[in-house]
């Protein structure tokens, strides 16, 4: 495999690797405020993923994956709010473990990551078109 196709590739995966974390941090964000229906239950989790690679043995390159996904084991902060329904008997309600500042963070650096990626794809395009430009006016 040549280095343009496989720089284009890695940086696919990047791509798709930084799309799923992207998508984690929105469905988070969209839950931040979710509470459970009864106090016996637990409010909406929130969400991680781990990257990892994956290393293709015919061409020694390494990939990067979305290798693991996992709920955040963080407690659950509570806010006093004696009529909601998810209420405990002291009028606690226990609310999700998202943290906005954290899932702004990590979306922030997952675009980033995105981004650079996705100018790779770029570069490695542009280096492509210019060497069939040169082999068109060679010939």
């Amino acid at each position: 495999m040549d280095p343009l196709t496989t720089s284009l590739r890695v940086a696919a995966s990047g791509l798709t690797a930084q799309s799923e974390r992207l998508r984690v941090v929105a469905e988070n964000m969209a839950n931040a405020q979710s509470t459970a229906n009864s106090a016996q239950e637990d409010p909406y989790t929130r969400k991680t993923i781990s990257f990892g690679s994956l290393v293709d043995r015919q061409s020694g390159v390494a990939f990067v994956n979305v290798a693991s996904r996992a709920t955040d084991p963080a407690e659950f902060p509570t806010e006093y709010m004696p009529g909601h329904q998810a209420a405990d008997e002291n009028g606690y309600v226990k609310m999700p473990n998202v943290n906005m500042l954290v899932e702004m963070a990590d979306m922030r650096e997952a675009n980033r990551s995105y981004e650079a990626n996705l100018q790779t794809i770029k570069q490695a395009r542009e280096l492509i078109s210019m060497t069939i430009d040169l082999l068109r006016t060679q010939s």
